[in-house]
């Protein structure tokens, strides 16, 4: 990592606390990405939101569900950090992400947050086919279990393990918050 990259943080939004998304992994995400905003804000980097709002009325993360769109308080952003909303699980579609990386010159970009199989995967996909050099911090991400077309049950934690194989060196590098803290520190 050559400049520091632009940390983005994915809808880790209250919403996402509901029941309707089933068990979840990685209770610690949340608290790995307060971690690193204190990184990026004490270095003055760019730090990028973005917040579903789903068209989806039964959605915890619907539009019209304002308590269920909020940041979670552990990650509020502060004034002047940048907000993307958007429907759809990739933070590049319908947003001006690509627009606002590409502007300030940002080549690299450190993603974190909620969903690993929807938004965060989607997001991470197209930040490589982008050619953005992107960073997927394993343990400020976190995955829900879900039922496959065949009725068959995946734990989050299978979830995240399979997600991060699929996305490792094709589309980011994975890496831990602690790890990218202590890179950052031996500059």
């Amino acid at each position: 990592m050559m400049e520091l990259p632009a940390l983005l943080v994915l809808d880790v939004q209250k919403g996402f606390d509901d029941p309707y998304w089933g068990k979840r992994n990685n209770p610690e995400a949340e608290g790995n990405i307060a971690s690193l905003l204190t990184e990026w804000r004490n270095r003055k980097g760019h730090v990028i939101y973005t917040k579903h709002l789903s068209l989806d009325p039964a959605s915890p993360l619907h539009h019209r569900k304002p308590q269920g769109t909020e940041f979670k308080d552990v990650v509020k952003p502060l004034e002047g950090e940048v907000i993307f909303t958007k429907n759809v699980n990739s933070g590049f579609i319908g947003t001006e992400l690509e627009s606002y990386l590409r502007q300030n010159k940002i080549k690299s970009v450190v993603i974190t947050g909620l969903s690993t199989q929807h938004c965060v995967s989607t997001t991470t996909r197209m930040s490589g086919n982008l050619g953005f050099n992107s960073f997927l911090v394993s343990d400020a991400i976190a995955a829900f279990e879900i039922t496959d077309h065949k009725g068959v049950k995946h734990t989050a934690d299978s979830i995240q393990d399979h997600e991060l194989a699929m996305l490792q060196k094709e589309f980011a590098t994975i890496v831990t918050a602690n790890d990218l803290i202590r890179q950052l520190n031996q500059k």
